[in-house]
């Protein structure tokens, strides 16, 4: 499975949205350069408030292309970087993705899936009704959540809109995606 990269973004602050950059760089086992979230360390606020020690899984966001453009049919205005996302993919299904998949991002960036984004009500104050629109139910009734997925940096590497993305899937056997 191969896909490319859409954009990439950034904060330096703890901010809902990320700006569009032409290029980020990853630093294994931190996360993105000069990011709010970089550090070895949980960083996202809520998580810190609880445990600052627990290591951290959400080094780099990454959201499907796809899900922004399912947002336009439903009547949303989402761009990349304004779900938070460090990296916007097109072509490959991130949601579908087991634990422990790594992401080949360029030339040199690797990024190994650790779980998923749970949505939260930060999406609502940013268009109402959003967090809804993000989360569906599949054919059995289970909650899905699409607000992409969470890793952790491997290997350092420069990231830029148009690079390609090669996925490596981990040995069977497979655990689906979780939140972390």
């Amino acid at each position: 499975m191969t896909g490319t990269v859409a954009a990439v973004s950034l904060s330096p602050e703890h901010s809902f949205g990320k700006a569009n950059r032409e290029r980020i760089r990853l630093l294994a086992g931190l996360g993105v350069e000069g990011d709010a979230h970089l550090g070895v360390t949980v960083q996202h606020l809520s998580r810190v408030a609880r445990d600052p020690t627990q290591p951290n899984l959400r080094q780099v966001h990454l959201i499907h292309a796809e899900l922004h453009d399912e947002l336009r049919v439903a009547g949303f205005t989402v761009a990349p970087g304004e779900m938070g996302e460090n990296v916007t993919t097109r072509g490959v299904d991130l949601l579908a993705l087991p634990v422990g998949t790594r992401l080949y991002l360029g030339g040199d960036a690797v990024v190994e899936v650790t779980g998923l984004r749970n949505p939260c009500r930060q999406l609502d104050r940013f268009q109402p009704g959003l967090m809804s629109a993000v989360l569906g139910h599949d054919a059995e009734g289970n909650l899905v959540r699409k607000a992409g997925i969470m890793g952790v940096v491997v290997a350092d590497g420069e990231v830029r809109p148009g690079d390609p993305v090669r996925v490596e899937l981990p040995r069977a056997p497979h655990h689906p995606l979780a939140p972390v």
